[in-house]
């Protein structure tokens, strides 16, 4: 059964929207089309490749390991990116926030 909506699903978006936002942000001075790149992935391979029963709608199924691994993505360029990217205090934030959001629904993703 998909998650219901709550404080795990809000913090796992505030992550995503920081991987978004901060990875073209921190690759562009490097390349305009790796940045575009990075847009296309981060958001295209959750949205094609899900587990059956963490969403609502799937177009790819995929085990949760899979899934697992798209959200580490997600997470480890939302850290490193804002480190790259912004000020220090807001890399921690950044941090801080990556780490509290998905224990649970991995152990759920596992079984």
């Amino acid at each position: 059964m998909p998650e219901k909506a709550g404080i795990g699903s809000a913090l796992r978006f505030a992550t995503e929207l920081v991987a978004w936002i901060a990875t073209p942000w921190a690759l562009a001075p490097h390349s305009v089309p790796l940045a575009v790149l990075s847009v296309i992935v981060l958001i295209g391979l959750p949205t094609l490749f899900s587990t059956p029963g963490d969403k609502r709608h799937v177009i790819v199924a995929v085990p949760g390991v899979v899934t697992i691994l798209l959200v580490l993505l997600q997470l480890v360029a939302a850290v490193v990116s804002s480190w790259l990217a912004w000020a220090p205090a807001v890399a921690v934030v950044v941090s801080l926030l990556a780490a509290a959001t998905e224990l649970p629904r991995w152990r759920r993703l596992l079984r």
